[in-house]
């Protein structure tokens, strides 16, 4: 079978070289332990197979290259050069706890055209690499950074990447960046077969479900996938799996002003998770304020009085309900604004 990850290649190559077990150790602690990335570097290895790492693989550990850096207070936007001459945008959020939190793209560009959402007026370029998933982690640890915790809510739409799951044992691997399935979180629109699959191999890893209406037809209209995978089939799903993992699920709602953000809304999200079983208190529903781009101009911030109100509806009927702490608007870091350009031609290589 076709290595995927960079790290198979590795093994790969250390096996046709009749290397000694020990030499993948080597490699995997130079980068995750000592934070080297560049194989030339790794001295602690003998020169013919720093050589042949580097003929073959190239001499950069990582797949992405660094474009440019964006900072608000607690949040900091990254532009990653891939192949092909495209980019992707990854999150950096620092909490005041001291715990960090990343935001990765799984695919360059999203194909399902969500109407309130940056990124998805860009279509699907293409899906992401293993590589080049795990290496926007990467650039961050090999830059001293703590990788407290990650979530799949970059550009695209994880479980439509079938790359994902390689992804997932690549961060989940205790010789490699050591991630319990606790410390990541994978959203998405409501992709059932990738939902079905994520339960089956990663049952820890935290589910974020995108809702953004419960009415099936306006739904349809904001995010087209609501054809084909309708809101009570993603529930039936989202039931089992609460009921096999025994893990909260959390339910993404964007505040749209003047679209979804009214009475008849609220107590429909809450019609829609009570009455589901013993197990309904672990639906938690995140309120989203909207962030809003030149792209997707239609679209407005609900007012912080909407917002209350929704609230008190879902607390009254007995739902758990947070408001998503907003950072990185500003700097177009925020959910649903990712591009992947440069904020000006002078800027672009």
């Amino acid at each position: 079978m076709k290595p995927t990850s960079k790290y198979e290649k590795i093994q790969h190559i250390l096996q046709s070289l009749k290397q000694p077990g020990y030499r993948y150790k080597q490699i995997t602690e130079a980068i995750f332990k000592q934070r080297i990335g560049e194989y030339e570097q790794m001295h602690m290895l003998p020169q013919f197979l720093r050589h042949a790492l580097v003929e073959q693989l190239g001499n950069r550990v990582s797949s992405v290259t660094p474009v440019l850096e964006q900072r608000s207070e607690q949040a900091s936007k990254f532009l990653f050069a891939i192949a092909g001459n495209e980019r992707v945008e990854a999150v950096r959020l620092s909490y005041k706890s001291g715990w960090d939190s990343y935001c990765i793209s799984s695919q360059c560009g999203c194909g399902f055209g969500c109407r309130f959402c940056s990124t998805g007026t860009m279509g699907l370029k293409r899906h992401l690499t293993v590589d080049e998933m795990t290496d926007q982690l990467l650039y961050f640890h090999l830059n001293g950074y703590a990788l407290d915790s990650v979530s799949f809510m970059g550009m695209g739409e994880a479980l439509a990447n079938p790359n994902l799951f390689e992804a997932l044992k690549v961060m989940t691997d205790p010789r490699l960046f050591g991630l319990g399935q606790r410390r990541i979180t994978v959203s998405t629109i409501g992709i059932l077969p990738g939902m079905q699959r994520l339960r089956r191999e990663f049952p820890q890893v935290n589910l974020t479900f995108s809702l953004h209406s419960p009415f099936d037809e306006q739904r349809s209209a904001l995010m087209p996938i609501n054809e084909r995978f309708p809101i009570r089939d993603v529930m039936e799903e989202l039931d089992k799996h609460i009921q096999e993992t025994g893990r909260k699920v959390y339910i993404a709602y964007i505040m749209l002003r003047g679209m979804n953000d009214g009475a008849e809304h609220a107590e429909a999200v809450a019609e829609l998770l009570r009455g589901r079983g013993t197990w309904e208190h672990l639906y938690h529903v995140n309120l989203i304020p909207y962030n809003a781009t030149e792209e997707t101009p239609d679209y407005e911030q609900s007012d912080r009085e909407r917002v209350r109100s929704f609230v008190q509806v879902l607390k009254a009927r007995g739902i758990q309900v947070t408001v998503r702490t907003q950072f990185g608007s500003d700097i177009q870091a925020g959910c649903g604004q990712l591009y992947g350009l440069e904020p000006s031609p002078s800027s672009s290589e």
